[in-house]
């Protein structure tokens, strides 16, 4: 890994990695926004419906490869492993933090 991660993204990480939806959540800002397979999620109760039906589906855990920063964006490639074709895969991760919370992340190849 080329930078230690912000807290936010640490404990983001740690939380998906046990699959713990309420602390997945506590880094996000309220108001903040998430692209994944193509579909917005936008504030706290669309974040975590979306974290609860990818982990209810995937049961995803990211081994975090890589991880750069420039400013308040960090862009971080995890080797995701989980229930799903292909696995395990390599994503890549792109935040945006504020206030020392993740503002935005999209999830991509």
């Amino acid at each position: 890994m080329t930078a230690t991660l912000p807290q936010p993204l640490a404990d983001y990480f740690a939380a998906k990695n046990r699959h713990d939806i309420d602390a997945m959540l506590i880094p996000f800002a309220s108001d903040a926004t998430v692209k994944d397979e193509g579909k917005t999620y936008h504030g706290s109760a669309a974040i975590r419906g979306w974290m609860a039906e990818t982990t209810r589906k995937y049961r995803v855990t990211v081994e975090v490869a890589e991880a750069t920063a420039n400013g308040d964006a960090w862009r971080v490639a995890g080797i995701v492993s989980g229930n799903f074709p292909g696995s395990p895969a390599t994503l890549h991760y792109v935040f945006t933090l504020a206030d020392n919370r993740i503002a935005r992340l999209e999830i991509g190849a």
